[in-house]
């Protein structure tokens, strides 16, 4: 943390839409520097607790110019994206973003980057790692190689409520009282608390001018998977757990299992399991020496997941690993905006009166998914949610951040939030496997009469003769699902208790 002495530094963020960039900000902010955030999709942040105190800029890492003109007048850039998951290409991915965001550094007088990579196991050659981790690697090498100082921070697990792996490792632990599992729970891993990982990011901006190396962060606990499991199970108060690993679960299948089990698609499990085929131990812990640990830190596993649980207990999230966009998912312009480009556009519409207030009805509507589901036909939602699993898709296991608000970017089941008026509009965009684009929007309006009216519209923009088809096959199901749901919210509302206004209610944040 900054000396109170010393002026704040200009640090730019990329990856703010992220679990670890949307932490990381207001942890700057608090220490007194001011921040800049390059993204894709700068309206996407426009609801984060912090938005009006920072830069939003928009690009993207791998275009030279959008990350010049990011670069511009800072001090220190934070390197927090990577392209997993986004094609077979990845690693080629990675590599030219790295490329360009050193080069554009360099160019723009940046003092220091910071990058959170992969811990690495030691002795392992370097082709034999996960293309995760390989790439995680390379991208720190061209990093510390761009003639910008640089500090690469190399973690193994993150634990923090809404990381990927606190939350692979809370539903395998609680959904699975006995369990058949793979050689990698024997691994011995060294997790960190995303708290940890905070601090020392945030530290790291103001290291010596002369430092430019790698270093392993971790926790104090060394410990298997297996352990973790049967630790939070302890900590959660759960029966203790029966693990029994077998030889057979390859990374791929142990993916697949990961992701009929638990929130966390087979597309993220699958790097997570292959870089847990490894030990993963810090050998050194030399970045005490530029951020020293104050007392209680780094924190223990156990502390780490007791926090964690508090934290989703109170629904208290402030991002999550849905936070970052899925990669291939739809980012087209909206039919409703003024360059939609036109096409064949399906729409289904439902429209009802509510014996409700319009604050009531908005209740409900953005109370929507989750663990109070979509108000018609469970099975059929559910039903599409395991074929979307099946395809790769995200299915509906994301659930929401919060369980009363939303905000732009949220995931949503296998939606995320488009646009939201609050009282007035949620927009929704699919980000189910579809052979084309969809949307579905929800209003809450007042009619002439000043009756309160519920409007629902469905939109599907084809892709292809695939896309026509699909829509004229659901169609017939569209009575019973959109129908039952505009019918059901309508009823909902109907019983509801209306909530405070949203600007009268408090913002969810905080430490992590």
């Amino acid at each position: 943390m900054s000396d109170d002495a010393e002026p704040g530094l200009r640090c730019l963020v990329t990856g703010a839409t992220g679990y670890i960039g949307g932490r990381l900000v207001p942890e700057l902010l608090a220490a007194g520097h001011s921040v800049r955030c390059l993204v894709r999709s700068p309206h996407r942040l426009r609801d984060h607790p912090w938005a009006d105190e920072v830069e939003v800029v928009r690009g993207d890492v791998t275009d030279p110019a959008s990350v010049a003109g990011a670069m511009r007048g800072m001090d220190v850039a934070y390197y927090l994206v990577h392209a997993l998951g986004s094609g077979s290409d990845f690693e080629q991915t990675d590599r030219r973003a790295a490329q360009v965001f050193g080069e554009r550094a360099r160019a723009a007088g940046v003092r220091r980057i910071v990058y959170l990579g992969g811990l690495t196991p030691a002795g392992v050659p370097e082709r034999e790692l996960s293309p995760h981790l390989r790439s995680r690697a390379e991208v720190g090498r061209i990093l510390l190689a761009s003639g910008v100082p640089t500090t690469v921070l190399r973690a193994a697990v993150i634990i923090g409520s809404g990381s990927a792996s606190f939350e692979m490792l809370r539903y395998l632990t609680e959904r699975l009282p006995v369990m058949v599992t793979p050689r990698w729970v024997r691994t011995r891993i060294q997790p960190i608390a995303v708290r940890d990982v905070l601090r020392v990011l945030v530290g790291s901006a103001r290291m010596p001018g002369d430092v430019n190396r790698a270093f392993d962060i971790c926790g104090p606990d060394v410990l298997t998977y297996r352990e973790m499991m049967r630790g939070y199970a302890a900590i959660a108060g759960l029966p203790r757990r029966l693990i029994l690993p077998v030889p057979v679960l390859t990374p791929r299948l142990s993916s697949l299992w990961i992701g009929l089990v638990t929130p966390v698609p087979p597309s993220i499990a699958r790097p997570l399991t292959e870089s847990l085929r490894h030990e993963v131990v810090c050998h050194e812990h030399d970045i005490a020496r530029f951020v020293p640990d104050p007392p209680g830190h780094p924190i223990g596993f156990d502390a780490a997941v007791r926090l964690a649980l508090q934290r989703v207990r109170d629904a208290d999230v402030a991002t999550r690993w849905s936070s970052a966009t899925v990669p291939g998912a739809p980012s087209d312009p909206l039919p409703t905006d003024p360059e939609w480009a036109g096409g064949s556009l399906y729409t289904d519409l439902r429209e009802r009166s509510v014996d409700a207030s319009p604050e009531a009805l908005w209740t409900v509507i953005e109370g929507v998914g989750g663990e109070h589901g979509w108000y018609s036909f469970p099975l059929a939602w559910a039903v599409r949610g395991w074929l979307d699993r099946l395809v790769g898709g995200v299915g509906l296991r994301r659930g929401r951040r919060d369980a009363a608000r939303l905000r732009v970017g949220d995931s949503l089941d296998f939606w995320r939030v488009e646009e939201i008026e609050p009282g007035r509009l949620l927009r929704l965009r699919a980000e189910m496997r579809l052979p084309g684009l969809a949307w579905l929007e929800m209003y809450a309006e007042t009619d002439d009469a000043g009756r309160t009216h519920y409007r629902q519209r469905a939109l599907f923009h084809p892709r292809g003769l695939l896309g026509h088809v699909y829509w004229r096959a659901v169609s017939p199901f569209h009575a019973v699902v959109f129908g039952g749901m505009a019918r059901n919210i309508a009823r909902a509302a109907a019983r509801a208790p209306a909530a405070p206004s949203r600007k009268d209610a408090p913002l969810s944040g905080g430490a992590p």
